[in-house]
Protein backbone atom coordinates (compact mmCIF):
# COMPACT_ATOMS: atom_id res chain seq x y z
CA UNK A 1 0.00 0.00 0.00
CA UNK A 2 1.39 3.41 -0.92
CA UNK A 3 0.31 6.98 -1.60
CA UNK A 4 0.75 8.66 -4.98
CA UNK A 5 -0.26 12.29 -4.57
CA UNK A 6 -3.83 12.17 -3.27
CA UNK A 7 -4.48 8.68 -4.65
CA UNK A 8 -4.14 5.58 -2.49
CA UNK A 9 -2.84 2.55 -4.37
CA UNK A 10 -2.40 -1.03 -3.26
CA UNK A 11 0.40 -2.88 -5.01
CA UNK A 12 2.14 -2.05 -8.30
CA UNK A 13 0.43 -1.10 -11.55
CA UNK A 14 -0.39 -4.11 -13.71
CA UNK A 15 2.16 -4.52 -16.51
CA UNK A 16 1.33 -5.91 -19.99
CA UNK A 17 2.94 -9.36 -19.84
CA UNK A 18 1.77 -10.01 -16.28
CA UNK A 19 -1.75 -9.08 -17.43
CA UNK A 20 -1.58 -11.50 -20.37
CA UNK A 21 -0.32 -14.33 -18.15
CA UNK A 22 -3.11 -13.70 -15.65
CA UNK A 23 -5.74 -13.62 -18.41
CA UNK A 24 -4.40 -16.85 -19.97
CA UNK A 25 -4.38 -18.61 -16.59
CA UNK A 26 -7.93 -17.47 -15.78
CA UNK A 27 -9.23 -18.60 -19.18
CA UNK A 28 -7.63 -22.03 -18.78
CA UNK A 29 -9.02 -22.29 -15.24
CA UNK A 30 -12.53 -21.50 -16.50
CA UNK A 31 -12.15 -24.12 -19.24
CA UNK A 32 -11.22 -26.61 -16.53
CA UNK A 33 -14.45 -25.79 -14.70
CA UNK A 34 -16.83 -25.96 -17.65
CA UNK A 35 -15.05 -28.66 -19.65
CA UNK A 36 -13.45 -32.04 -19.01
CA UNK A 37 -11.07 -30.82 -16.30
CA UNK A 38 -9.60 -34.24 -15.52
CA UNK A 39 -8.78 -34.90 -19.18
CA UNK A 40 -7.13 -31.47 -19.46
CA UNK A 41 -5.06 -32.21 -16.37
CA UNK A 42 -3.90 -35.57 -17.73
CA UNK A 43 -3.01 -34.11 -21.12
CA UNK A 44 -1.55 -30.74 -20.11
CA UNK A 45 -0.49 -31.23 -16.47
CA UNK A 46 3.11 -32.26 -15.82
CA UNK A 47 3.35 -36.06 -15.52
CA UNK A 48 7.07 -36.94 -15.27
CA UNK A 49 6.65 -40.45 -16.66
CA UNK A 50 4.73 -39.22 -19.69
CA UNK A 51 7.24 -36.46 -20.43
CA UNK A 52 10.24 -38.74 -20.91
CA UNK A 53 8.48 -42.00 -21.81
CA UNK A 54 5.85 -40.70 -24.23
CA UNK A 55 7.63 -37.44 -25.05
CA UNK A 56 4.83 -35.15 -23.82
CA UNK A 57 7.35 -32.31 -23.88
CA UNK A 58 4.68 -29.61 -24.08
CA UNK A 59 3.67 -30.41 -20.50
CA UNK A 60 6.77 -28.57 -19.25
CA UNK A 61 5.09 -25.34 -20.31
CA UNK A 62 1.36 -26.06 -20.22
CA UNK A 63 1.20 -27.24 -16.61
CA UNK A 64 1.92 -23.68 -15.49
CA UNK A 65 -1.52 -22.50 -16.65
CA UNK A 66 -3.63 -25.18 -14.95
CA UNK A 67 -4.78 -24.81 -11.32
CA UNK A 68 -6.57 -27.00 -8.85
CA UNK A 69 -9.07 -24.61 -7.28
CA UNK A 70 -9.95 -20.95 -6.83
CA UNK A 71 -7.51 -20.24 -4.00
CA UNK A 72 -4.69 -21.99 -5.86
CA UNK A 73 -5.00 -19.69 -8.86
CA UNK A 74 -5.87 -16.65 -6.73
CA UNK A 75 -2.66 -16.70 -4.66
CA UNK A 76 -0.47 -17.56 -7.64
CA UNK A 77 -1.90 -14.68 -9.70
CA UNK A 78 -1.73 -12.36 -6.70
CA UNK A 79 1.99 -13.09 -6.27
CA UNK A 80 2.54 -12.77 -10.03
CA UNK A 81 1.01 -9.29 -9.93
CA UNK A 82 2.67 -8.12 -6.70
CA UNK A 83 6.21 -9.23 -7.53
CA UNK A 84 6.23 -9.85 -11.28
CA UNK A 85 5.11 -6.36 -12.29
CA UNK A 86 8.22 -4.67 -10.90
CA UNK A 87 10.44 -7.27 -12.56
CA UNK A 88 8.74 -6.73 -15.92
CA UNK A 89 9.20 -2.97 -15.63
CA UNK A 90 12.88 -3.54 -14.87
CA UNK A 91 13.52 -6.13 -17.61
CA UNK A 92 10.87 -5.33 -20.24
CA UNK A 93 8.12 -7.72 -21.27
CA UNK A 94 10.07 -10.08 -23.54
CA UNK A 95 12.78 -10.77 -20.97
CA UNK A 96 10.23 -11.26 -18.20
CA UNK A 97 8.27 -13.78 -20.27
CA UNK A 98 11.47 -15.69 -21.00
CA UNK A 99 12.31 -15.73 -17.29
CA UNK A 100 8.81 -16.97 -16.43
CA UNK A 101 9.16 -19.99 -18.73
CA UNK A 102 12.81 -20.69 -17.83
CA UNK A 103 11.95 -20.93 -14.13
CA UNK A 104 8.64 -22.70 -14.73
CA UNK A 105 10.14 -25.29 -17.07
CA UNK A 106 13.18 -25.62 -14.82
CA UNK A 107 10.90 -26.34 -11.88
CA UNK A 108 9.22 -29.03 -13.98
CA UNK A 109 12.57 -30.58 -14.94
CA UNK A 110 13.62 -30.85 -11.30
CA UNK A 111 10.30 -32.53 -10.49
CA UNK A 112 10.94 -35.05 -13.26
CA UNK A 113 14.47 -35.77 -12.04
CA UNK A 114 13.22 -36.16 -8.48
CA UNK A 115 10.45 -38.64 -9.34
CA UNK A 116 10.77 -39.74 -12.99
CA UNK A 117 8.31 -42.65 -12.74
CA UNK A 118 5.43 -40.67 -11.31
CA UNK A 119 2.31 -40.49 -13.48
CA UNK A 120 0.55 -38.11 -11.09
CA UNK A 121 0.23 -34.72 -12.82
CA UNK A 122 1.54 -31.51 -11.25
CA UNK A 123 -0.34 -28.31 -12.08
CA UNK A 124 0.02 -24.63 -11.23
CA UNK A 125 2.35 -21.70 -11.81
CA UNK A 126 3.97 -22.04 -8.38
CA UNK A 127 7.36 -23.06 -9.77
CA UNK A 128 7.58 -19.87 -11.86
CA UNK A 129 6.15 -17.83 -8.97
CA UNK A 130 8.87 -19.06 -6.62
CA UNK A 131 11.39 -18.14 -9.32
CA UNK A 132 9.92 -14.65 -9.46
CA UNK A 133 10.15 -14.39 -5.66
CA UNK A 134 13.81 -15.43 -5.80
CA UNK A 135 14.55 -12.82 -8.48
CA UNK A 136 12.72 -10.15 -6.52
CA UNK A 137 14.69 -11.02 -3.39
CA UNK A 138 18.00 -10.86 -5.24
CA UNK A 139 17.23 -7.59 -7.00
CA UNK A 140 15.34 -5.75 -4.26
CA UNK A 141 16.55 -7.43 -1.04
CA UNK A 142 15.75 -4.59 1.35
CA UNK A 143 12.22 -3.85 0.22
CA UNK A 144 9.51 -4.68 2.73
CA UNK A 145 6.80 -7.30 2.43
CA UNK A 146 3.86 -7.03 4.84
CA UNK A 147 2.92 -10.50 6.06
CA UNK A 148 -0.85 -10.70 6.54
CA UNK A 149 -0.78 -7.00 5.53
CA UNK A 150 0.52 -6.17 9.03
CA UNK A 151 4.07 -7.34 9.75
CA UNK A 152 6.94 -5.81 7.74
CA UNK A 153 9.68 -8.23 6.67
CA UNK A 154 12.58 -7.56 4.31
CA UNK A 155 12.20 -9.43 1.02
CA UNK A 156 15.55 -11.20 1.36
CA UNK A 157 14.43 -12.82 4.63
CA UNK A 158 11.00 -13.60 3.26
CA UNK A 159 12.50 -15.42 0.25
CA UNK A 160 15.06 -17.24 2.43
CA UNK A 161 12.29 -18.59 4.66
CA UNK A 162 10.23 -19.69 1.64
CA UNK A 163 13.25 -21.49 0.17
CA UNK A 164 14.01 -23.24 3.45
CA UNK A 165 10.39 -24.33 3.84
CA UNK A 166 10.28 -25.69 0.28
CA UNK A 167 13.53 -27.61 0.83
CA UNK A 168 12.47 -29.09 4.18
CA UNK A 169 9.02 -29.95 2.84
CA UNK A 170 10.55 -31.75 -0.15
CA UNK A 171 12.71 -33.83 2.20
CA UNK A 172 10.06 -34.62 4.78
CA UNK A 173 7.03 -35.21 2.53
CA UNK A 174 8.09 -36.42 -0.92
CA UNK A 175 4.65 -37.88 -1.55
CA UNK A 176 2.78 -34.66 -0.84
CA UNK A 177 0.33 -33.41 -3.43
CA UNK A 178 2.03 -30.02 -3.15
CA UNK A 179 4.96 -30.02 -5.59
CA UNK A 180 7.64 -28.85 -3.18
CA UNK A 181 10.41 -29.87 -5.57
CA UNK A 182 8.85 -27.62 -8.22
CA UNK A 183 8.97 -24.71 -5.76
CA UNK A 184 12.60 -25.42 -5.00
CA UNK A 185 13.37 -25.91 -8.69
CA UNK A 186 11.86 -22.55 -9.60
CA UNK A 187 14.07 -20.79 -7.06
CA UNK A 188 17.16 -22.75 -8.14
CA UNK A 189 16.72 -21.97 -11.84
CA UNK A 190 16.01 -18.32 -11.05
CA UNK A 191 19.27 -18.10 -9.12
CA UNK A 192 21.25 -19.78 -11.92
CA UNK A 193 19.59 -17.59 -14.56
CA UNK A 194 20.29 -14.34 -12.75
CA UNK A 195 23.90 -15.38 -12.20
CA UNK A 196 24.16 -15.79 -15.98
CA UNK A 197 24.80 -19.54 -15.88
CA UNK A 198 21.80 -20.46 -18.04
CA UNK A 199 22.31 -17.93 -20.83
CA UNK A 200 24.26 -18.75 -23.99
CA UNK A 201 27.03 -16.36 -23.00
CA UNK A 202 27.11 -17.73 -19.46
CA UNK A 203 27.38 -21.32 -20.66
CA UNK A 204 30.16 -20.30 -23.07
CA UNK A 205 32.06 -18.52 -20.28
CA UNK A 206 31.62 -21.49 -17.95
CA UNK A 207 32.95 -23.82 -20.64
CA UNK A 208 35.92 -21.50 -21.23
CA UNK A 209 36.71 -21.43 -17.50
CA UNK A 210 36.45 -25.24 -17.38
CA UNK A 211 38.87 -25.60 -20.31
CA UNK A 212 41.34 -23.16 -18.77
CA UNK A 213 41.18 -25.07 -15.50
CA UNK A 214 41.88 -28.35 -17.31
CA UNK A 215 44.82 -26.79 -19.15
CA UNK A 216 46.27 -25.46 -15.89
CA UNK A 217 45.90 -28.88 -14.30
CA UNK A 218 47.66 -30.54 -17.25
CA UNK A 219 50.46 -27.99 -17.08
CA UNK A 220 50.90 -28.65 -13.35
CA UNK A 221 51.03 -32.41 -13.98
CA UNK A 222 53.63 -31.92 -16.70
CA UNK A 223 55.61 -29.59 -14.48
CA UNK A 224 55.51 -32.06 -11.58
CA UNK A 225 56.57 -35.01 -13.77
CA UNK A 226 59.57 -33.08 -15.05
CA UNK A 227 60.71 -31.13 -12.04
CA UNK A 228 63.58 -33.60 -11.35
CA UNK A 229 64.93 -33.60 -14.89
CA UNK A 230 68.44 -32.22 -15.36
CA UNK A 231 71.23 -32.07 -17.92
CA UNK A 232 74.49 -33.94 -17.49
CA UNK A 233 77.45 -32.09 -19.00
Amino acid sequence: MRYQGYQLTIGPALTPMVKYLVIASVIVFLLQQIGPGSEMTLLFGLSPYFVWKRLYIWQLGTYLFLHGNFWHIFWNMFALWMFGSDLERHWRSHEFLKFFFVTGCGAGLLSILFDPFSAVPTIGASGAIYGILMAYGMMFPNRLVYLYFLFPVKVKYFVAVLGALAFLSALSAPGSTIAHMAHLGGMLFAFLYLKGWLTTGGIRRSYHRWRMKRLRQRFKVYERDHRDDFWIH
